[in-house]
């Protein structure tokens, strides 16, 4: 199997993407400092991924919104038990509970 030499190039420019904008706050430190409004944006960043990423899956059922989701009913369960009490675990117990109880009554 032969390679082509853009292979490296472009093997070499991706690495370089990756790692200069985030090594340029290490080496540049205070100097290079993102404006307020950015900053702030910035900290919604986590919550908004892992949204992007649970909620499809939560709310979808083959492609299509149910309303009678085993999965919305638990999530819906677990965020009320969140609310509810301040202890880590009872959110996850809540919601596998209903999740395992709704789909085996389904």
């Amino acid at each position: 199997m032969t390679y082509d030499w853009t292979l490296w190039i472009v093997f070499i420019l991706i690495g370089l993407a990756t790692t200069l904008p985030r090594g340029s706050f290490i080496i540049l430190g205070e100097r290079a400092s993102l404006p307020e409004g950015l900053q702030k944006a910035l900290r919604y960043a986590p919550a908004a991924a892992l949204a992007a990423i649970v909620v499809p899956d939560v709310v979808l059922v083959g492609g299509v919104v149910e309303v009678l989701n085993p999965k919305l009913a638990a999530a819906f369960a677990a965020v009320l038990a969140t609310q509810v009490s301040r202890n880590p675990w009872l959110p996850f117990i809540v919601g596998m509970g209903v999740l395992l109880g709704l789909r085996h009554f389904l």
